[in-house]
């Protein structure tokens, strides 16, 4: 059986000249992988025919790689290429060396089912690629599709007016990209040195420096997207410099000239097996025209209310409006001397609940506290402490003021229309506000029953109690008094006070607050332990002011500590097992405190009898 009429012949010369060509034929007649630095960068290197030429220079998209790994390619399959691009590996007086890439094709006829190879096919020569087949003559001056890299006319690149310009530009970027040939991000690879692609910027770092013993650096990377894929870029030192300033997020850039190498994975969750790196001859320019056919960012948003189920580390979109924001706090960090700024915001939306963001640096400054911004951020991390949830921005993270989007206006109209009267609970615990938290209520009987505490990790839970005792003995220690060290210090009764957390000793120290209460509801009751910022919250007085009383005025102290009692509080607790030796001890912690919101305890009562009588389900 003649199988000659199935393949598109002298196809694979055409193509090497930069002809193009719509969905030509070929047969592969073997196939060799080429390892990567892992699994997802390994490809596969195909040697075609058309049944006149052999080509052994025909490169497999990685998108395409399980169409290999499956058996699909084996020795002798006919396959239609739906979509290629070529680009010059190497140019000599004998003419031109291509890579052909296969971005998508179909299997025509398996291999089994052919079972030998079609013609006589002989290998392509590079005087058969740069001029005419079989001729000597050297490689002519490149056509259009030869500079901007040859593609099949069913292909998804944009095609725009050539205005006497195919390949990219050389120089420093003063030749306009926007009636370039563009390519899909999906298409790249390091086989390609010619190639124009246009994307929005999905995010964008700070800009990160860098010393040690080989020098000092700097460099900032961002994200970008176009309708077949994402990619990540960095820049350094030089680059970092010239096109920081100029680019901003969710605009649309012409980009070329870039280095493409395998994305490290431990760094980058996104779906590329390739990133680039900005060199000395990149070109980046904004896009003034971006059509409806580029895509927008797109948000996943989570409802505040809903962040307080969420695990540490987990990377979310917000959208709220600043309810409140802090003044912005200057200090030196002890570990690397550096001066920082930073900034609480308490951000509320439509389900009622608050949650604390942190701010540093340029965004904590210049964020407008005064006009209650609509906040949107892209890829915000969450973070925990004392069973509370928080949110700050990583590198990565995009945040909009007011943008124009539908979640944003709805956001704001819930605000304006006194929405913001209806929040009562905070999934955030550092603010010690409000009253009411996304923690379970549970009586200390209840939460004994549940062995609340005896799992691996920490249990939270709240409840109503009253303050029965305090306890004024060992209620202060004597620490470090570096400002963010509360290790305590021992007192060398020489006039110096050393703390080995810090290696150092020190004239003087500063008073630390660790108090135990005696607190009960109306089940049980339970030692508590009460730290420093709460325990000056509740006592009204500060840990100085505590232990200059503990120390010349006892009587002073006593007052202090009982004016609490016989009080009631909401407690947000954290209790956890923990081992002294041999025996085992639930510690409870308080990790919030506040004054009982009548409204909202009744709701939680009613809302327990209907559970126990059946009172109001239907």
């Amino acid at each position: 059986m003649s199988f000659s009429g199935l393949l598109t012949t002298g196809c694979i010369a055409d193509i090497m000249r930069g002809t193009e060509l719509e969905k030509p034929v070929v047969q592969i007649l073997g196939s060799k992988r080429i390892a990567g630095g892992g699994e997802q960068s390994e490809r596969y290197r195909l040697l075609i025919s058309d049944g006149q030429n052999l080509y052994s220079f025909a490169m497999l998209a990685t998108q395409l790689n399980e169409l290999h790994q499956n058996g699909q390619l084996a020795e002798y399959t006919v396959i239609r290429i739906d979509r290629y691009i070529t680009s010059v590996v190497n140019r000599n007086e004998r003419g031109e060396k291509r890579v052909l890439i296969i971005l998508e094709l179909n299997v025509i006829k398996p291999g089994a089912s052919i079972g030998e190879k079609i013609g006589n096919p002989q290998p392509l020569t590079e005087t058969g690629a740069g001029g005419s087949a079989g001729s000597a003559s050297t490689s002519a001056a490149p056509t259009r599709s030869e500079s901007a890299g040859s593609v099949s006319n069913g292909s998804n690149y944009q095609n725009r007016p050539a205005g006497g310009m195919g390949s990219a530009p050389s120089g420093g970027g003063s030749m306009s990209l926007q009636d370039t040939l563009t390519h899909p991000i999906n298409s790249l690879s390091p086989y390609q040195n010619k190639w124009v692609i246009r994307a929005r910027v999905m995010s964008k770092s700070a800009i990160r420096t860098w010393s040690n013993a080989k020098g000092e650096g700097k460099l900032f990377s961002m994200d970008i997207m176009d309708e077949s894929g994402e990619i990540r870029v960095t820049a350094f030192k030089d680059q970092c410099d010239k096109f920081y300033d100029m680019i901003e997020a969710d605009k649309v850039y012409y980009i070329t000239k870039c280095q493409l190498k395998p994305a490290n994975k431990q760094f980058s969750t996104l779906k590329n097996d390739y990133e680039m790196t900005m060199t000395n001859d990149t070109i980046v320019q904004e896009c003034k025209d971006a059509c409806s056919s580029m895509p927008t960012i797109q948000y996943n948003f989570v409802p505040i209310s809903g962040i307080g189920n969420m695990e540490p580390n987990a990377v979310i979109d917000v959208v709220g409006i600043c309810k409140e924001a802090g003044d912005v706090l200057q200090f030196t960090a002890r570990s690397s001397g550096r001066e920082l700024k930073k900034r609480e915001v308490t951000v509320v939306d439509s389900s009622n609940a608050a949650v604390q963001l942190t701010l540093w640096g340029d965004d904590a400054q210049n964020f407008p506290a005064s006009t209650n911004p609509v906040i949107v951020i892209k890829g915000a991390r969450v973070t925990e402490f004392g069973g509370g949830k928080s949110l700050g921005l990583v590198a990565g993270s995009v945040m909009k003021m007011n943008p124009d989007i539908e979640a944003a206006h709805k956001v704001r109209g819930w605000y304006d229309n006194g929405g913001c009267d209806n929040v009562v609970s905070s999934v955030s615990t550092r603010t010690g506000a409000g009253s009411g938290y996304t923690t379970e209520w549970i009586t200390f009987h209840e939460a004994k029953e549940k062995n609340l505490g005896n799992g691996d990790k920490p249990d939270y839970f709240q409840v109503k109690a009253l303050i029965h005792s305090v306890k004024s003995s060992n209620a202060v220690y004597k620490a470090c008094p570096q400002p963010e060290c509360n290790k305590k210090v021992v007192d060398q009764e020489n006039g110096q006070y050393r703390c080995e957390k810090c290696n150092a000793d020190f004239p003087n120290f500063k008073y630390r607050l660790l108090v135990s209460m005696l607190v009960g509801d109306w089940t049980s009751n339970r030692w508590i332990t009460v730290f420093s910022d709460l325990a000056e919250q509740l006592l009204g007085k500060t840990s100085q002011e505590i232990g200059d009383a503990l120390e010349f005025n006892k009587e002073e102290a006593e007052q202090i500590f009982s004016a609490i009692s016989f009080k009631n509080y909401v407690f947000k607790l954290r209790t956890k097992v923990e081992f002294y030796g041999d025996s085992a001890r639930n510690k409870t912690t308080a990790v919030a405190a506040t004054s009982l919101n009548h409204k909202e305890y009744n709701a939680y009562l009613i809302k327990n009898i209907q559970d126990m009588t059946g009172i109001g389900k239907h």
